[in-house]
């Protein structure tokens, strides 16, 4: 359909600092680094970023590392089906490069495709007489594939911080900031439809209304201090 993507950042306080307008077919994870090097720019001391899931990749986790920026994940949900072993369950041997299964074989490095995943293969002779090869994979030539991206170690250790009090305390902040910048944004201000055509038109008017919503939260603020 004919849409727009909004990528917006706000403070603890729920005070919009960044806003960048894209075409509503591309990805969020496309949009992080405009948005993020929008508020950087602004706020050199900016010390963590709090994402959702869409912005879950190594691209992402190293771009924060990078910067100095504490990257806050939720935890992804594996996308391979029920009956099949997960990615956790193969064991990665950084020292020999390579990865082993449930069964103890071994996955052996083979190539880096143009998206900068590296691809494991198992041996078929040995896959094909595996008691758990039903688990493992459906592939014809009974063959198990498994890529990991060049940047792997930033997305481990951004999941691994994921259990730390400090990132804790900062996701539980969604619901009570971004989600109600959001929220406010379609049901206050009118725009889970847009009025205009065309990304400038669009970004001006939503910048407006993040303009708008910020001044009103400090004049609630100043109310509340005279008061």
């Amino acid at each position: 359909m004919f849409c727009y993507n909004f990528n917006t950042a706000c403070d603890r306080h729920g005070f919009v600092l960044g806003v960048h307008v894209s075409s509503g077919n591309v990805h969020d994870s496309v949009n992080f680094v405009p948005i993020f090097e929008q508020v950087k720019s602004k706020f050199p001391n900016m010390k963590a970023a709090v994402v959702d899931a869409g912005y879950v990749t190594p691209h992402i986790a190293k771009h924060c590392f990078d910067n100095d920026v504490i990257p806050v994940f939720p935890y992804k949900r594996p996308m391979t089906g029920k009956e099949l072993f997960k990615k956790h369950e193969y064991v990665y041997d950084e020292y020999f490069d390579v990865y082993i299964c449930p069964q103890d074989r071994i996955l052996n490095f083979a190539t880096i495709d143009r998206d900068g995943y590296r691809i494991y293969h198992s041996k078929p002779y040995q896959c094909k007489e595996c008691p758990d090869l039903s688990r493992c994979t459906n592939s014809s030539n009974h063959q198990k594939v498994i890529t990991r991206h060049i940047w792997s170690e930033h997305l481990e250790e951004a999941n691994h911080l994921r259990h730390t009090s400090y990132n804790k305390k900062l996701y539980s902040l969604r619901s009570q900031t971004i989600e109600r910048v959001f929220a406010d944004l379609k049901e206050k201000h009118g725009m889970r439809y847009t009025h205009y055509r065309g990304k400038t038109k669009v970004r001006d008017e939503a910048m407006l209304a993040f303009a708008c919503m910020n001044m009103k939260k400090i004049a609630l603020w100043k109310w509340k201090i005279v008061a």
